[in-house]
């Protein structure tokens, strides 16, 4: 073997080395309802503490799982609901939190509202900024109908965090599975 094909061998064997060791690993994977429904966690969300989803979650609506980046600003929420969403009633769903989000959240502006398919399944997705007392908020919320009850998914961030996250929580709404 001639000294330069030594050397290209050296140089794939190093490269292939290094994409291997330095591969991201893979995200955590989240799930609810015994395993039946999972995603895909951005690196470094972690759980975010009760009184922190209190505050900013401070009615009785509030969800029950939030992970979040370390200071919470950028955080995922998702919870089942008492509220059974058939796939054929999404579409009516999706326009009575419309109306009602219209009404009654300040400053909101909507960037899509439609109704996708994720996961096999028909879901109304709603993504908005909205005007909060300290701050501007950036909002992606999914929800479905899943055994009789309501899943839903808050993808939210500050405006100012947004960009640094956006494409990592789109990634976690593309991770959607539903057994």
């Amino acid at each position: 073997m001639g000294q330069t094909m030594k050397k290209t061998l050296v140089h794939i064997i190093s490269l292939t080395a290094v994409l291997l060791f330095s591969a991201p690993l893979s995200a955590e994977v989240i799930t609810l309802d015994a395993g039946a429904i999972s995603f895909e966690a951005p690196e470094g969300f972690k759980p975010v503490s009760q009184e922190i989803i209190d505050l900013k979650y401070p009615s009785s609506r509030a969800p029950k799982y939030v992970i979040g980046n370390e200071s919470a600003a950028t955080t995922i929420a998702y919870d089942l609901k008492p509220h059974n969403i058939p796939q054929e009633k999404i579409d009516e769903a999706r326009g009575a939190f419309t109306e009602m989000f219209s009404r009654m959240i300040p400053g909101l502006q909507w960037k899509e509202n439609k109704t996708i398919t994720l996961a096999g399944q028909k879901w109304g997705y709603l993504e908005m900024t909205t005007t909060a007392v300290d701050t501007d908020i950036y909002n992606i919320m999914l929800f479905t109908g899943h055994k009789g009850q309501m899943l839903v998914f808050n993808f939210n961030s500050t405006k100012e965090q947004f960009p640094k996250y956006e494409q990592s929580l789109r990634t976690a709404v593309e991770s959607i599975q539903i057994k």
